[in-house]
């Protein structure tokens, strides 16, 4: 909107953007859940899951358990690809547990997946408003390619494609290989040459988006049931992130890319040319990213800073949004 197009004294709002979260959970990607799902600026179609913090049976399971605690009765879940593309699965118990998102009680979920698969449910959100739905993958990317292979239609359907995963510094699987990535580089390649618009949120602007225990404490004051299981995620994640990655506050990488779509003023981004490593005995999985000069015309863009502070308060108040439900 520019200036001319203000009523004066008011500020029109924006229509929330309509997301599809194809996701793993996984701690982070619950918290990315509770973030779509709570934040008027979004407009969460669904979540679809894959295989990849844990197998697409115990991720799904959970994405049905968030939804249940959040309270999203009417939220669809489909559940997609059980590995990856061409490789056998890589999962994260030592980040994510035995379960997949270990630390709270278990939840019997009210919530169950719909019929159908992933990678057609995907297609469907998209073709079924062309130019409107975003694609937020905070996973493996094997949902997402074997859509756009299954219907090419959708790169040009779609609005953007928001992906956590990848990193132009080092990664966190390897030194060259950031985990959503590197557990299926060739389902990535396919997304990244695709041609349609991809925002990349790496490992240099999500590590940056920890949750430290001042944070943690703002969220448990919220008093909510979902709060109350928000705090219980973080609790072990922060103790599998001091232990396996030796940070002592856990970062909440996932949630990054659904705070893009709902305020991209709360990050840096650069436009960028993005290829995948496939074949690289010790790099594969590697995001090879070239930054353009700032203004360029470029069909990807990488995130490189966020500001944390308010990232955090989008956060808190979308979870404190779900607890009044």
């Amino acid at each position: 909107m520019t200036d001319g197009d203000a009523v004066p004294g008011r500020m029109a709002a924006a229509a929330p953007r309509p997301i599809v979260l194809d996701c793993d959970p996984g701690h982070d990607d619950a918290l990315a859940i509770m973030l779509a799902a709570g934040d008027p600026r979004v407009d969460l179609l669904g979540v679809t899951t894959v295989a990849g913090n844990q197998t697409v049976e115990k991720t799904t399971h959970n994405a049905c358990a968030v939804a249940t605690v959040a309270g999203l009765t009417g939220l669809d879940v489909a559940a997609g690809c059980d590995r990856p593309l061409l490789r056998e699965l890589t999962t994260a118990p030592g980040i994510h547990g035995a379960s997949g998102m270990d630390g709270p009680p278990p939840v019997a979920p009210s919530v169950h997946p719909v019929q159908g698969h992933a990678v057609d449910f995907l297609i469907g959100k998209v073709m079924e408003a062309p130019g409107e739905v975003t694609i937020v993958a905070t996973a493996p990317l094997t949902n997402v390619a074997l859509a756009l292979r299954r219907e090419p239609a959708i790169a040009t359907a779609v609005r953007e494609v928001v992906i956590m995963g990848g990193a132009f510094g080092r990664g966190n699987v390897t030194p060259a290989a950031e985990f959503n990535i590197f557990v299926d580089p060739e389902a990535a390649a396919i997304v990244f040459g695709a041609p349609w618009p991809v925002t990349m949120m790496g490992l240099d602007v999500t590590h940056q988006a920890t949750c430290t225990r001042e944070t943690q404490a703002r969220i448990g004051a919220i008093g909510s049931p979902v709060a109350t299981f928000a705090t219980q995620l973080i609790d072990y994640f922060r103790s599998t992130y001091r232990r396996e990655q030796s940070m002592e506050d856990p970062p909440v990488h996932d949630a990054c890319a659904v705070a893009y779509v709902a305020d991209p003023s709360l990050f840096n981004v650069r436009p960028a040319l993005v290829e995948i490593e496939t074949k690289g005995e010790r790099t594969s999985g590697m995001t090879v990213t070239t930054f353009m000069p700032e203004g360029a015309s470029a069909r990807h863009h990488v995130g490189t800073s966020l500001r944390r502070e308010a990232f955090w308060d989008a956060v808190i108040r979308a979870i404190a949004a779900l607890g009044s439900v």
